[in-house]
């Protein structure tokens, strides 16, 4: 079984077990051992599923804006925990890669294994809500042939995407390619670097 296959699978596992109770608050409960790739992708996953679910309440028009702004923290602290955890999920890789010498040719990929495993995670997502976009009774057949097209790209881009992140993989680690780990480091979040906080 490839990367993404195995990856592909447990975004699927996630997103089945999130919508047993289709709840933001629900705990999460990683079946995967922990220090282990699998129980990262879970985790993964399980935050951007959540993440997901923040996004519609937020954009509810009616939203009380003392639980709007409150949301608006908790989704703060999601795309926090959502880096850190790309970031970690790199430093997987490049610990499992550290033996490989890269070749005199070898190349920088314009993005990070990781960072590509993010957008596949997003679109496991994407993949399953247009679904249940495409299986709604109560949508007159033009929104579902609609939704049916666009779930007919997405499927395409997962096999593509898919494709491309065990392609690098298998780059790296015939040393075609090389990686490095970058740190986000977002500003707004740090209290010694955002003007609005160390101002106060």
């Amino acid at each position: 079984m490839s990367f993404t296959e195995q990856a592909n699978q447990i975004f699927n596992r996630v997103i089945a077990d999130y919508h047993l109770t289709d709840d933001v608050n629900t705990p999460i409960k990683n079946p995967y051992q922990k220090d282990t790739i699998e129980y990262s992708l879970y985790l993964k996953c399980w935050i951007d599923t959540v993440q997901w679910h923040y996004e519609d309440i937020i954009r509810d028009p009616h939203i009380d804006p003392i639980e709007a702004l409150a949301l608006k923290r908790r989704i703060d602290r999601s795309n926090q925990d959502r880096t850190d955890l790309v970031e970690e999920i790199d430093s997987y890789f490049r610990q499992f890669y550290s033996d490989v010498v890269p070749g005199p040719g070898a190349r920088l990929n314009t993005e990070s294994p990781a960072w590509a495993v993010d957008r596949l995670s997003i679109l496991a997502l994407k993949i399953y809500h247009m679904q249940e976009q495409v299986d709604r009774k109560d949508a007159d057949a033009e929104h579902i042939a609609r939704c049916k097209a666009k779930l007919n790209v997405l499927l395409e881009q997962q096999k593509d995407l898919s494709l491309a992140i065990d392609q690098l993989l298998e780059d790296i680690s015939a040393g075609r390619k090389y990686m490095k780990v970058y740190r986000q480091m977002k500003m707004y979040n740090d209290p010694t670097t955002n003007p609005i906080l160390y101002k106060k």
